[in-house]
């Protein structure tokens, strides 16, 4: 019986014996030689000192509108061994986000999954998989992600329609109707959450005019799925969409969406294909498991480590509740809010009903720089906050308490920062 120690030999004395003959039946001429020393020279490029030495993360307060803090439960998960992206253990992981998904958006659709991606990757698999070229669209633009999927929309040549209110408004359901009556879209997308201006938009009853006028509900929830209600199915969503790193406290990177029936008998019954082949819901319905064929196909390797996190993620969610949730974030905003005008300051969304309890807008206060606010939070307390985006950049300060950071006490970090930077900061004569 051979033992490790002889098999070891023997394979030392058959590589020597591979070598030897490589040699002998070799011959390099000797300009070749000096190519090949030259080729085998040192790098001219050297490892870069920044990499030589570690990275040390500083702690902060991720108080702006995402990604938010993650808790280390949810760190730790994502920590765990990488295990093959088509391991039966991972579909095992895929299967049970489809059921937090589900109960996250309150839906039974069989079409629930969650995008290799940010929120921008669930806007655009919405968009590139119900829209052909020719389609005709209607875009609520009421802040930024309105616009951005108009220019999404368009970009894949579909027939885009506008409706337009500025930074801080919603639209009625009467103007909505009147719109849908026009422009005889196929899909009518909609802000939830708009972390832009601060505004939850009204969800109910829209559902049921798009079904009236055979036009399907698409729905951008990453700023406020898990912080206020939202039911997927009982108010007619036919696509939803949100992100890993707001209320859900999971890194960035991940992005459940779920398709209606009627959203899928779109989609899978197009003339042409989806301009985007990552994209593709007749690809990924499969390897999620939703098409009901009996194997699952690679398609992409998807985030591992970014699915053990939002796995932990959805856990967290189930284990408090949607309600208790929801009723935490309304409470902490409101607590917020009161604080805030306390200090003399004006919330942006005039209407209170209307107010996001995720993301709160404050106006910029007369004679600061909002930039110097914001970089004054950061240095002296840690706490981020941000300004405006799109077209209510240069007139809000933006404040976001999700998941985890939704708590008086945070709420008190961010009312002292701001406080401290009132005194502090530079304010012009006006």
């Amino acid at each position: 019986m051979m033992t490790q120690r002889t098999l070891f030999s023997r394979g030392a004395l058959l590589a020597q014996q591979v070598a030897l003959e490589y040699s002998q039946s070799t011959v390099i001429a000797p300009s070749s030689l000096t190519r090949v020393r030259r080729t085998m020279s040192s790098t001219s490029i050297p490892p870069p000192a920044c990499l030589l030495k570690p990275f040390e993360t500083p702690h902060r307060y991720m108080f702006g509108p995402g990604p938010s803090n993650v808790p280390p439960r949810i760190l730790a998960a994502g920590g765990r061994p990488v295990i093959g992206h088509m391991h039966p253990e991972m579909f095992e992981v895929m299967d049970h986000i489809k059921k937090g998904i589900q109960y996250a958006f309150q839906t039974q659709n069989k079409v629930t999954i969650a995008m290799s991606g940010s929120g921008h990757t669930a806007m655009e698999c919405a968009i590139f998989n119900t829209l052909e070229p020719g389609d005709s669209v209607l875009i609520g633009v009421n802040g930024i992600w309105g616009e951005r999927a108009a220019e999404i929309a368009e970009r894949i040549g579909a027939k885009v329609n506008t409706i337009v209110k500025p930074p801080g408004g919603y639209f009625t359901n009467e103007e909505i109707e009147q719109a849908l009556a026009k422009h005889k879209p196929v899909l009518f997308f909609l802000t939830h959450g708009e972390s832009s201006s601060g505004v939850a938009h009204p969800i109910d009853g829209i559902g049921d005019l798009c079904f009236k006028h055979n036009c399907l509900f698409l729905v951008d929830s990453v700023a406020s799925l898990g912080g206020l209600p939202l039911y997927m199915d009982k108010q007619g969503i036919d696509i939803l969409y949100t992100g890993s790193q707001k209320v859900l406290n999971a890194p960035p990177g991940t992005a459940p969406i779920s398709f209606s029936e009627r959203a899928c008998n779109k989609i899978f019954n197009r003339k042409t294909k989806p301009v985007s082949y990552l994209l593709d819901m007749s690809w990924l319905a499969n390897y999620w498991g939703c098409d009901s064929k009996p194997t699952r196909v690679y398609h992409h390797t998807g985030p591992i480590s970014g699915f053990f996190s939002l796995r932990e993620s959805l856990a967290v969610l189930a284990e408090m509740g949607l309600e208790n949730s929801w009723r935490r974030h309304k409470e902490v905003a409101e607590y917020l809010h009161k604080g805030l005008e306390d200090m003399g300051l004006k919330l942006f969304v005039q209407d209170k009903s209307a107010r996001l309890p995720t993301v709160t807008t404050i106006v910029v206060p007369a004679g600061y720089d909002w930039k110097e606010i914001v970089a004054y939070t950061m240095k002296h307390h840690n706490v981020e906050i941000a300004g405006g985006l799109g077209p209510s950049a240069g007139m809000v300060l933006r404040v976001g308490l999700m998941g985890c950071n939704s708590s008086i006490a945070s709420a008190d970090l961010v009312l002292a920062a701001l406080g401290d930077a009132l005194k502090c900061c530079h304010k012009s004569k006006v």
